[in-house]
């Protein structure tokens, strides 16, 4: 969602420059942006720094063809656009670079719990018994929202109102999703056994 804000004294059309130059420079102020924004930067936020009428998608694509080759891409997530290095520099940025709490360190059961919670969204802790087996701990549940992985959903209407989860814009940016449609084939996860059947509850 683009952010309000009042907008710099910025000269977004730049009428003296030469339609290459122009291009050229609309590119680089979209690299400015992305490098220094912390999260994905939605397309009503870029276009305020181009000319009225330019388009985002094209001047991301050539900027996209400009890092082909370099260490890091222009990633499309969470209905926005951000920098993200490329996962075959994974080992290398482990083995050499202070990344501090960027890394996930999840266990292979958090990433079946958020799977579910992804694809049952939203859904309370006895839902998430349900399709385990076992009930899934307050700790887990914990460190994932510390981690702003999911966040609490509508309050489950039965009998105590449990609390829900959902997914978060952050889940989406961890995992490189631009939204939860990008979520791998669920049939192939049942089958895997990493999402399973919850019961289905009516928000209506």
């Amino acid at each position: 969602m683009a952010k309000d804000r009042n907008e710099p004294d910025l000269d977004r059309e730049l009428p003296d420059l030469p339609p290459e130059l122009r291009w050229r420079e609309w590119m680089r102020r979209i690299e400015a942006v992305l490098f220094a924004s912390a999260s994905p930067v939605a397309r009503e936020d870029l276009a305020r720094v181009v000319g009225q009428g330019t388009s985002v998608d094209l001047l991301i694509e050539d900027l996209s063809a400009d890092l082909d080759g370099r260490a890091f891409e222009i990633a499309q997530v969470a209905g926005g656009w951000m920098f993200r290095t490329r996962a075959a520099y994974a080992p290398a940025i482990r083995a050499a670079a202070d990344v501090g709490d960027q890394l996930l360190d999840l266990s292979e059961f958090d990433v079946a719990v958020l799977a579910a919670i992804a694809y049952h969204q939203p859904i309370a802790r006895d839902g998430l018994k349900g399709i385990f087996g076992k009930e899934i701990s307050r700790d887990l549940i914990g460190r994932l929202h510390a981690r702003d992985l999911i966040g609490t959903g509508p309050r489950s209407p039965r009998r105590g109102a449990p609390y829900t989860f959902v997914t978060t814009e952050q889940f989406l940016v961890a995992f490189g999703l631009e939204s939860l449609r990008d979520l791998p084939d669920r049939e192939q996860l049942e089958d895997a056994g990493v999402v399973g059947e919850a019961p289905q509850v009516d928000f209506g």
